[in-house]
């Protein structure tokens, strides 16, 4: 029996292929503290904070309410999940897709609407989540040719680790609004586009705009000002670096795939923002992050850092590195 969760969803803006650099990055006793992600996306951070630390308490949320759906009903009910996306799995083929997807997601229960979102991630162009003005998904059928539907072993680790957690459907000002002194935030918006053309914000209805990054930036100083330990990520642009211009801007590099155009893919910096001294020292791990200063102690456990390098996709040579979800 597996005990190590992965992403189970492919999710814009993935970030399971940066773990190795953000381990180092990460605040001392996270075991301690309660963990806070507001924008949860793939969990792929979530998922090596849990590996790694087991936070003492963890919420966890996103704005997106068939996201948080998938989710919960994983917590709660994995098994009946996975029988459903056996069915998925069994049935699929490119009518079976169109009318999945053409069928309305709020007339189902809660574990349908789980099964089927999951089905669609899997099989869809990209793993992308596009909706349209009546809030139906309306991505078409992606070119695979033995899709990865079901992985009932890690559905079943992913809920092992959601037992725990308190799992909501919310805005992010309204999620750190319980934070507290002390708790540990890993803030992961939808990024400030680096041109005109390459904005991807609108994971629901409501895109992420401008002012939502303005306020966002100030709800990290009000956060600051009451003492929590804040990890931001976004793209690197002058609009983001003036918004955290007086907090610890550090780089990593990224590798994006998702995008029509396959000569738009490739390496690109991006912005990790922090507010504290990180625990971590990137003399132990494989990483490409830009230090702007300090070393200090060694975030993760010397037992644990096999395990970021198996994150990593660096050790026994694979060099493969999981670019499926945030």
């Amino acid at each position: 029996m597996s005990s190590v969760p992965r992403p189970f969803l492919k999710w814009a803006g993935g970030k399971a292929q940066l773990l190795s650099q953000f381990a180092p990055l990460y605040p001392g006793r996270v075991e301690k503290r309660r963990y806070i992600e507001p924008f949860l996306g793939s969990g792929a951070v979530f998922f090596q904070i849990w590996k790694l630390f087991r936070p003492s308490e963890v919420i966890l949320a996103d704005e997106n309410e068939e996201l948080i759906n998938v989710y919960t009903a994983i917590r709660d009910d994995v098994e009946e999940v996975i029988r459903r996306l056996a069915r998925h799995k069994a049935s699929h083929s490119r009518d079976y897709y169109y009318r999945i997807r053409g069928r309305e997601s709020r007339g189902l229960s809660r574990v349908a609407r789980a099964a089927r979102m999951i089905y669609l991630n899997k099989t869809c162009f990209n793993g992308l989540y596009r909706v349209n003005r009546q809030d139906r998904f309306n991505v078409p059928l992606g070119r695979y040719r033995k899709p990865p539907i079901l992985d009932a072993e890690n559905l079943r680790a992913v809920s092992r680790a959601l037992q725990s957690a308190d799992i909501r459907a919310a805005h992010f000002s309204e999620t750190v609004a319980y934070a507290r002194g002390g708790d540990f935030i890993y803030l992961d918006p939808p990024y400030h586009p680096r041109s005109r053309t390459s904005s991807f914000t609108s994971y629901t209805r409501a895109s992420f705009r401008d002012s939502d990054q303005i306020e966002l930036s100030e709800v990290y100083a009000r956060l600051t000002r009451k003492g929590c330990l804040l990890m931001l990520s976004n793209s690197d642009t002058s609009f983001i670096r003036r918004l955290f211009r007086r907090h610890d801007i550090r780089k990593v590099q990224a590798r994006r795939s998702i995008n029509s155009r396959a000569d738009r893919r490739g390496r690109i910096s991006e912005l990790v923002v922090l507010n504290y001294e990180p625990a971590g020292s990137t003399s132990h791990l494989p990483s490409s992050i830009g230090r702007s200063h300090g070393e200090g102690r060694l975030a993760v456990p010397p037992e644990r850092v096999k395990d970021v390098r198996q994150d990593a996709g660096v050790s026994c040579g694979t060099g493969n590195r999981d670019r499926r979800g945030r």
